[in-house]
């Protein structure tokens, strides 16, 4: 069996940054807007493919953790506190019992992101919608300006991830689908692969908050698709040297083992472990770690160096990127 990449699956990484830059050419590039002094920023985001795995295993109660979880994370990465949510449910053919689901896991992810959902949008899409399609819209007020005089030697501490969280889908459907796998299987690893799958993207802000009301935050970045790609928007003139990457949850051992999937490939995929990276000045290490390990596992990943790029020299990785 030949190996399996994400372009060979369907989804061409390059072509997408491809697509954003020819969209950006046009109507420009602003993560934040001001309205009477107030710095205000907005991310949409849905959940992708996740979605089918959802409707596999007749499970729709986390989704909605997923959807609130990837578009306030993203405010966090620009400085922004996140303070409101809109929901977008498409569906081929409108099931109150589903939405009702669903809308259990917006609730659970508004109450951990400690944000009110404000409003939603319903659609009923025969023609266009097979099955049904869950996106979000989340507002923030910038209270940082990030990222921010990031230099060499500064530490990038690493934030352990909930699992697959919401990226990758693609890839890791085929791969499972290809070796003969049904997302009811049990895997001696990973246990019921579809309950693996489903696993919610863990959601950073009371974490983040706390620590950035502490200390100097300088960068913050949301491994999410593209995997340490994602750290390219506040990379500067600066190499990221991945040192002591955290140790991935058993689900992405298994998919690499069963698609034959190289590390490379793996890490511009996939979180790996790392649901988001920090970057802070190598004094107030301590004091960030101490405040960040009180509810989430957090370690040193690496440094700062001159150069441009992100390695994992242990793993052989190198992602030459430019600004």
């Amino acid at each position: 069996m030949d190996e399996f990449t994400y372009a060979k699956a369907g989804i061409d990484i390059e072509k997408e940054n491809e697509v954003i830059r020819n969209i950006i050419g046009i109507i420009g590039k602003k993560d934040r807007v001001s309205y009477n002094g107030i710095k205000i920023a907005m991310s949409t985001d849905g959940v992708g493919s996740k979605i089918i795995v959802a409707n596999e295993m007749k499970k729709w109660d986390t989704i909605g953790i997923d959807c609130i979880a990837m578009n306030v994370n993203d405010l966090l990465c620009i400085g922004a506190k996140p303070i409101a949510f809109v929901d977008y449910l498409a569906m081929e053919k409108m099931d109150a019992a589903i939405a009702r689901e669903i809308a259990k896991g917006l609730q659970k992810g508004a109450d951990e992101a400690e944000i009110a959902i404000v409003g939603g949008e319903t659609a009923t899409l025969p023609e266009i919608i097979k099955g049904l399609d869950l996106a979000g819209t989340a507002v923030g007020i910038i209270e940082k300006d990030l990222p921010k005089n990031v230099k060499e030697g500064d530490a990038i501490i690493g934030l352990r991830s909930n699992g697959l969280h919401s990226n990758g889908f693609t890839l890791a459907r085929k791969v499972f689908k290809e070796n003969g796998y049904s997302f009811h299987d049990e895997i001696d690893e990973i246990g019921i692969i579809g309950y693996e799958m489903l696993k919610p993207t863990r959601i950073y802000v009371k974490e983040i908050m706390k620590l950035w009301n502490e200390i100097e935050i300088k960068g913050i970045a949301h491994i999410t698709g593209s995997g340490l790609y994602k750290m390219r928007r506040m990379i500067g003139k600066f190499k990221f040297l991945i040192e002591e990457p955290i140790t991935p949850q058993p689900i992405f051992g298994v998919i690499q083992q069963l698609g034959k999937i190289n590390n490379h490939e793996m890490y511009k995929t996939f979180n790996m472990g790392m649901g988001m990276a920090v970057v802070v000045a190598k004094e107030y290490v301590d004091d960030a770690l101490q405040i960040l390990n009180k509810n989430i596992e957090a370690k040193i990943v690496g440094v700062v160096k001159e150069g441009t790029g992100i390695e994992i020299p242990k793993l052989g990785i190198k992602y030459e990127i430019s600004i």
